[in-house]
C-alpha cells in the first residue's frame, strides 16, 4: 500500500508540473497577444459634462484583431472538447463486443447479458455513516419519502461511538457494522459491497448515499428506475447537488456555485463530470467491472469497488466507469439538498480535498480520450486565476495611478454581459441568489478564494506534500 501511495504521489507530481507550465504558456501566450495587438497608446481619456459634473471616459476600444482572435479561440476551444466529449461517447457506443478494455460499453453489456435486463429495476440503498445520529434520521425519513421507496436500506456503519446503530435498527432497516476499517467512506463502501454484490443481479441497482443528504424531489428514485429501465446500457445515474439553506453569506456563495453547476448539467441533457459522494445509484454490473478491473485496467486494489487511496472517491469513481466505457447521466429530477461549509476554514479543507483528489485521478489515469475534459478543465482553471489575479492587480494599479476617475465604455459594456451572466445562472436560487450575483465583486472574492485553494493544491500535489482526508464537523445550518 505504501509503495502504491508513493508511486502515485511521483505521477501527482507530474500532473501538477503539467498543468503548471501549459498555464503558465497560455497567460505569457495571451499577453503577448495583447502587447502585439495594441502598439499604439490606448489611454486617451476624454471630458464631458453630465448634468454639471465633469465625466472622463475613454471610448478606444482593444485592436480589431484582437477581439476576433480571442472570440476565434473560444469558439474553437468550445467546439474542441464538444466534439472529443461526443466522440467518446459515441466510441463508447459503438465499440465492439469483443472489446475486452471496454467491458461495460453497451454493446458488451447487451450482448453479454441477453434478456437479463428485461426485468424489474431494483434499488438497495447503502448508506455509510460514521457517528451521524444527528442526521441519519432526516435521511431515512427522506428516502421513504420517494415516490417509489428504495427495496432495500442498508446503513454502513463505519467506526460509530454515537447513537447510529440503534437508530438504524430502530427504523427498521439493516445495519452492517465495519470490521477493522482504516480507509473511511471508501473503506466501509468496499466491505459492505463486497458481501452485497454476490447476491445482486445485474438487473438490480444500487444507491451509494451520504447520512447528511436529503433529496430536493421526491422523484429522485422513481426517475432513476425509468432511466435505468429505458436504457438498460445505463451505467449509473447521479444526482444533482444543491446547498441546505443557512450560513450567512459564504452559504449563499455555495448555493449559488450549486445552483450553476446544476444549471450547467441540466443544459449539457445530464452528461455529468462527476457522480456525486452525496447519492448516486449505479448498476450492480458496473460495480463488479469496475472491481475486477482493479490493480489492471483501473488503480486500486484487485476486487474492490473504491480506490482507497484516492481522496475523491467519487470523482475517481466516475472516471473508472466512463473508462470502461460506461454511460452514466444526472437528470435534472435527481436533486439533492447537501451539506455547506459554515465557515472559510473548513470551506478551504473541503475544496483542497477536492483539488487535491481530482489532480491525483488525473495523473494516476493519464491523458485518455475519457480523462481529456478532464484536463482542459483544471487548465481553465489554472488559466483563470491568472486572469482574475490580473483583474484584481491592475484594478488597485489603475486606481492609484490616475488622478480622477475615468469611465472606459468597452470594460462596462463587457462588465454589464458578465452581471446578466451571473444573474441569469444563479437565477433558480431565488432573489437572495439574483442580488449576490448581481453585485458582481462579492462572488469575485469568493472565486479568488477558490483560486488560492486551486493553487495550493497544485504547489502542494508538485512538492509531492502529504494530503489527508479528514472528516469535516458541520453544525446546525442557522436559519
Amino acid at each position: 500500500m505504501s509503495r502504491d501511495r508513493g508511486r502515485r504521489r511521483s505521477i501527482g507530481r507530474f500532473a501538477g508540473l503539467i498543468i503548471i507550465v501549459i498555464t503558465v504558456l497560455a497567460a505569457f501566450t495571451v499577453v503577448g497577444l495583447v502587447v502585439l495587438g495594441h502598439p499604439r497608446s490606448f489611454y486617451d481619456p476624454q471630458q464631458i459634462d453630465v448634468f454639471g459634473f465633469d465625466v472622463w471616459y475613454d471610448a478606444n476600444l482593444p485592436s480589431r484583431w484582437l477581439l476576433i482572435g480571442a472570440i476565434l479561440f473560444a469558439v474553437v476551444a468550445g467546439l474542441g472538447i464538444a466534439l472529443v466529449e461526443t466522440r467518446v461517447a459515441t466510441v463508447a457506443r459503438r465499440a465492439s463486443p469483443r472489446d475486452t478494455r471496454r467491458p461495460l460499453a453497451p454493446r458488451r453489456i447487451m450482448a453479454a447479458t441477453r434478456g437479463v435486463y428485461a426485468g424489474e429495476v431494483t434499488i438497495t440503498a447503502v448508506i455509510p455513516a460514521h457517528n451521524e445520529a444527528d442526521n441519519l434520521p432526516g435521511t431515512l425519513a427522506s428516502l421513504q419519502a420517494q415516490t417509489t421507496p428504495p427495496d432495500r436500506v442498508i446503513v454502513i456503519a463505519d467506526n460509530c461511538t454515537d447513537d447510529t446503530v440503534a437508530l438504524a435498527r430502530a427504523a427498521g432497516v439493516e445495519v452492517m457494522e465495519t470490521v477493522a476499517n482504516t480507509h473511511k467512506k471508501a473503506g466501509g463502501l468496499n466491505q459492505a459491497l463486497a458481501r452485497l454484490l454476490p447476491e445482486l443481479g445485474d438487473n438490480d441497482t444500487v444507491l451509494v448515499m451520504d447520512a447528511d443528504t436529503r433529496f430536493a424531489s421526491d422523484r429522485f428514485l422513481e426517475t432513476a428506475r425509468r432511466r435505468m429501465t429505458d436504457d438498460r446500457a445505463l451505467m449509473a445515474v447521479g444526482g444533482l447537488f444543491l446547498g441546505e439553506p443557512g450560513h450567512g453569506l459564504l452559504g449563499q456563495f455555495q448555493r449559488n456555485e450549486f445552483v450553476r453547476y446544476s444549471r450547467e448539467i441540466a443544459r449539457r441533457r445530464g452528461r455529468v463530470f462527476v457522480l456525486t459522494g452525496t447519492a448516486s445509484v449505479f448498476r450492480s454490473a458496473a460495480l463488479r467491472a469496475v472491481a475486477a478491473s482493479r490493480g489492471s485496467v483501473l488503480p486500486g486494489n484487485p476486487g474492490e469497488v473504491y480506490d482507497t487511496i484516492a481522496l475523491t472517491e467519487d470523482n475517481e469513481i466516475t472516471i473508472a466507469i466512463k473508462s470502461l466505457g460506461g454511460l452514466i447521466i444526472s437528470p435534472t429530477d435527481c436533486t439533492v439538498v447537501t451539506e455547506l461549509m459554515p465557515t472559510w476554514r473548513l470551506l478551504g479543507k473541503q475544496r483542497l480535498r477536492w483539488q487535491r483528489g481530482a489532480l491525483e485521478n488525473l495523473g494516476q489515469y493519464g491523458v485518455t480520450p475519457t480523462t481529456l475534459r478532464y484536463w482542459a478543465q483544471q487548465i481553465g482553471i489554472g488559466y483563470s486565476v491568472i486572469a482574475l489575479t490580473s483583474y484584481f492587480a491592475l484594478g488597485i494599479v489603475m486606481l492609484l495611478a490616475i488622478d480622477q476617475w475615468v469611465w472606459f465604455a468597452f470594460w462596462i459594456a463587457i462588465g454589464v454581459m458578465f452581471m446578466l451572466e451571473r444573474v441569469i445562472t444563479a437565477w433558480r436560487g431565488g432573489w437572495r441568489a439574483r442580488l449576490l450575483a448581481a453585485l458582481v465583486f462579492p462572488e469575485l472574492v469568493y472565486d479568488l478564494v477558490i483560486d488560492v485553494v486551486f493553487v495550493k493544491g497544485v504547489i502542494d500535489m508538485t512538492f509531492g506534500r502529504e494530503a489527508k482526508w479528514s472528516h469535516v464537523p458541520i453544525a446546525e445550518p442557522q436559519q
